[in-house]
């Protein structure tokens, strides 16, 4: 009954508050938003409107969406976002408060802060290195929140990727996004008993599968300087390489306004990337193996 959203997230938090006002079932439901303005006047405001959006008098969990350390900063700093974060809490507005994060150095901060509730991070059968913290986290008294637990669609056994977090002590809520109602179903059938023989198998696997640089596809480093839509080159490509399905891949590949080709080297989309990916090395190896 977790529900997952964000201001960034173009009408997500409209559609939700719809849903769930003709549903009526606010009461039910576990709901979580975030922001990344950085200011008090801006942050409150915020919540004003995702107030408004989700059709709701209160927000179970606001949390500070994927702050740089120099962007904390201002966060913490008089004036800054926290004061609106305080204020609305005091007010009833929000009940908890909580950080996303993509880079360990701060999630390693957000466990020094004692304000802070909730931890989100990406984590999965890949991403693992965020693990010493999650524990961290649990021996701290915060709850985890684990982000992109298929790796952003690389992980294509989601049964395996859901067991994985589940079965981690440390992890308190997994988010996977969803788009069908069976998928609903499928990733809410998963419960925390012990991994299965075939299970561990299954998730060596896929670890084996996915080592080295591969896109989680956030789309942190867009706008592309060209216009080239570099999460779905990656995507594709990685249908190309990993799951042969080579027909499927170059048909779609095909059909993207501009190609992995077409990259001038900026680097610019490099310094967005919380991942640090050699993105332009990704782009030309695309470009080659696509033949543009």
């Amino acid at each position: 009954n977790y529900i997952d959203t964000a201001r960034g997230y173009t009408v997500s938090e409209e559609y939700i508050g719809y849903a769930m006002e003709k549903l009526g079932c606010r009461d039910k439901l576990f709901l979580a938003t975030k922001s990344m303005a950085a200011t008090r006047e801006a942050f409150a405001a915020d919540i004003e409107k995702s107030l408004t959006n989700l059709r709701t008098d209160h927000i179970d969990l606001y949390q500070i969406h994927n702050p740089s350390m120099e962007k904390l900063d201002t966060i913490l700093a008089p004036g800054g976002a926290l004061e609106a974060l305080f204020e609305a809490r005091e007010a009833g507005k929000i009940g908890h408060i909580g950080l996303t994060a993509h880079s360990t150095a701060v999630f390693e901060r957000a466990l020094e802060l004692d304000f802070v509730e909730s931890i989100m991070f990406p984590y999965n059968i890949v991403e693992t290195q965020g693990k010493e913290l999650v524990e961290k986290c649990r021996e701290a008294g915060k709850a985890f929140i684990a982000m992109k637990p298929m790796a952003g669609g690389a992980i294509e056994d989601g049964g395996a990727a859901m067991r994985y977090l589940l079965t981690d002590p440390g992890v308190t809520v997994v988010i996977p996004g969803m788009y069908r109602e069976s998928e609903i179903e499928e990733n809410t059938s998963f419960d925390s008993s012990p991994l299965t023989e075939d299970e561990t198998a299954r998730i060596e696997k896929i670890r084996a599968t996915l080592t080295g640089n591969f896109c989680r596809r956030c789309g942190y480093c867009g706008p592309c300087t060209v216009g080239i839509n570099i999460p779905s080159v990656f995507l594709f490509a990685g249908y190309l390489e990993r799951y042969g399905l080579e027909d499927w891949a170059r048909d779609r590949y095909a059909g993207l306004p501009v190609k992995a080709s077409a990259c001038i080297e900026c680097g610019l989309c490099e310094t967005r990337c919380p991942y640090e990916l050699p993105i332009r090395d990704m782009l030309k190896r695309a470009a080659e193996e696509f033949g543009e």
